[in-house]
Parts: structure tokens; sequence; C-alpha cells
């Protein structure tokens, strides 16, 4: 089975779709693989995911609705849907962290579109789009994720104020080159320890 990377040389994530969403399970599951110093791109919330994090190797940070924590090798941390989070690489080695989000389809069109950016060069160091583009995937996304700085009603006014300028530049809030499958792939996963597998309910 053809597994596919999805990589940000930007932020230091790559993740490898260990479950794609479908109509019959339509939760995405993924191994990340964050390099030290890596990080999301900040604190956000999920509005109707479930997202959880289960690390198999290494060391990430996290901060769930104001509450930092250290989760090691072994531990699942479960962020329900609203609730502001984050996370980082907190040791000195490379994280293995296996990713669920459900419902997962939308999460995944907006991680490649963000992902696809940082790697045309087109974010800045920490992997946010500029301001015209960051407008725009906002309002895509707006189901998916959404960002607590600045306050939610000056993000809105903000990016509809912007968001016309922005496609008169060609900008657009999603790209179907992003978002298709043909970039890496692998044939293999790496096998998971057998008390991850029993945790997820997944096959090593």
């Amino acid at each position: 089975m053809r597994h596919p990377v999805i990589e940000n040389p930007v932020t230091g994530e790559r993740g490898i779709v260990r479950q794609a969403p479908g109509p019959a399970r339509p939760g995405l599951v993924a191994d990340l693989y964050a390099r030290p110093g890596a990080a999301v791109v900040g604190e956000h919330v999920h509005p109707a995911s479930t997202e959880a994090f289960t690390v198999v190797r290494g060391t990430l940070g996290l901060r769930v609705d104001g509450a930092e924590r250290l989760a090691t090798a072994g531990t699942r941390v479960v962020v329900p849907p609203g609730t502001p989070h984050d996370w980082w690489n907190a040791g000195d080695d490379t994280a293995w962290v296996v990713v669920e989000v459900d419902p997962g389809g939308r999460f995944e069109a907006m991680i490649r579109n963000l992902f696809g950016l940082a790697t045309d060069g087109r974010t800045d160091a920490t992997g946010r789009p500029g301001l015209l583009q960051a407008a725009l995937l906002a309002r895509e996304f707006d189901d998916v994720i959404r960002f607590t700085s600045p306050p939610r009603v000056v993000q809105r006014t903000l990016f509809a104020a912007l968001a016309p300028l922005a496609r008169l530049r060609g900008l657009r809030g999603s790209y179907p080159e992003y978002e298709c499958d043909a970039g890496e792939y692998v044939e293999t996963l790496e096998p998971l320890p057998p008390e991850i597998s029993a945790l997820l309910g997944l096959p090593t």
C-alpha cells in the first residue's frame, strides 16, 4: 500500500498518511515526524474536529486550553473540538507522533495547502503565509481551523477587507495542485510498538 508523504520544510514537519479520510472512516491518521525545533504555526482551535496526539518516540510539548505539559512515549493527548491548543517538539531528537483528526477530510486539504505554500517559498520563516494569502486561507478553511490571535472579530474584519485585493493579485484560498497525491510516497510504514498499536487500535 502506498502512503502519501506531506512535508513542511519550514516548520520541520513530515507527515505520512497512515489512514486517509473516507466515507466509511472519516478520520485522518498520520505519522508525524517533527524535527528538533519544529512547531505548529500558532495556537488555534478546530471548530468541529477532535485531534489526538500519541507520542511514539521523543517529547512533545503541548499547550491545551492554557495548560502546558510534556508528552513522552506512550502518552496520548486528546483535544476536543473548539479547544485552544498548540504543540512543539520539546526534545533534542526528532519526535514521532501519531496524529488523529476526526473528521479529517477538510483538515487534510488545509494541511496540504499550508505545506505546499511553505515548500514553494510562499511563507515566512515560521511557516505563516503573507497577510493577503492568509486572508483567503482563513476564509476558505474557517470550518477547519481558527487561530486565537488576533481576536476573531479583528481577523474577520481584516480578512474580509483584504480578500478582494488578494484575489485581484491572483491568490486563492486553496490550490488543487497542492491537494492532489502527486508527490512522494512510502510503501512501508515504520512499525508501531505493540503498546502503541494497542492504545490506538491500529496494526503494528
